[in-house]
């Protein structure tokens, strides 16, 4: 376990927090971690009707808090505990508490080491597999949990619906997440919006690749082949912000218009975009606001070549 603090962006680390629920052990990012709070449940205020993975409500720091129960989520049952962990996260600007059975620790290890996990189904919810100390550890995609409860949360369908359509066709976008979900949804929004040329990846490390053979055979007219990369923070492999940092360093490519889109966008956060060279940054539930900075980087792309 490493104890330093990670401070440095675009280092190709991440730091996480190793915890257990049920059998298994599983793992999120720390810098979605608020805080980890012991909960007695007496203190959860349970809700008439709630979807059957709400716990109830709890509060902390005088605010109030949904708590859903991981181990519902997981394996479709609950065990009620006189005493849990609750881990509070803050993402897609919402702040929400999960309870687990169990911390292990912190660890800090580096974005090669999370594995494609064999399910890619859109239906799955884990992201990543991290092997240590001979054992798996599951890397879970938190967004997706809360999406499934209140699709509200996140992109939905109505978003896409409200996203205003003109002709796009000529913009080439590169677009790197590693959720099939978010890319299926990114896909249906940029498509009724009028894009036409979306190049999808599922880490950042295959951007990063396709995007220097660009460079190497196109040199500083690359942006013949792409105008704009959005891309997610969280990716197995390598992850956003150290594909920005790769990006920004390269003689060719560092003109190229980057839109960070990623659950993790907050204003405490948002330094850590602005550090690697990040253009743009938006949370994903901002698909509207999406469209409209992409059409703000292209209209400026086009002023200075005109």
């Amino acid at each position: 376990m490493n104890n330093d603090i990670l401070l440095e962006s675009g280092t190709g680390e991440v730091e996480i927090i190793e915890f257990v629920v049920g059998e298994h052990h599983y793992a999120i990012n720390v810098i979605k971690v608020k805080e980890i709070l012991d909960v007695q449940s007496s203190t959860i205020t349970k809700l008439p009707e709630a979807h059957p993975s709400i716990a109830g409500l709890i509060l902390s720091r005088n605010t109030i808090l949904t708590l859903v129960d991981l181990k519902y989520v997981l394996d479709k049952e609950s065990k009620t505990k006189v005493l849990s962990k609750v881990i509070v996260c803050e993402f897609n600007k919402i702040r929400v508490a999960f309870s687990i059975d169990d911390i292990v620790g912190v660890h800090r290890i580096k974005w090669t080491e999370i594995l494609k996990p064999d399910d890619i189904s859109t239906n799955s919810l884990i992201v990543g597999n991290i092997i240590m100390d001979e054992k798996i550890i599951l890397m879970l995609d938190f967004e997706k949990i809360v999406t499934d409860i209140n699709p509200s949360t996140g992109i939905n369908a109505d978003k896409i619906v409200n996203v205003d359509y003109r002709d796009r066709g000529d913009i080439k976008l590169f677009l790197a997440d590693d959720s099939p979900l978010i890319r299926r949804l990114l896909s249906d929004t940029l498509k009724k919006a009028g894009f036409k040329y979306l190049t999808f990846f599922d880490d950042g490390q295959q951007a990063l690749d396709a995007l220097l053979l660009i460079a190497e055979n196109k040199k500083e007219n690359f942006k013949e082949d792409v105008q704009i990369l959005i891309t997610d923070i969280e990716m197995p492999q390598l992850d956003g912000l150290t594909l920005t940092r790769a990006i920004k360093e390269n003689p060719y490519l560092n003109k190229l218009p980057i839109i960070i889109f990623s659950s993790l966008i907050t204003d405490n956060l948002r330094h850590k975009g602005d550090s690697v060279g990040a253009d743009g940054q938006l949370s994903k539930p901002e698909v509207g606001l999406l469209v409209n900075m992409i059409d703000d980087f292209i209209e400026k792309s086009q002023e200075k070549t005109a």
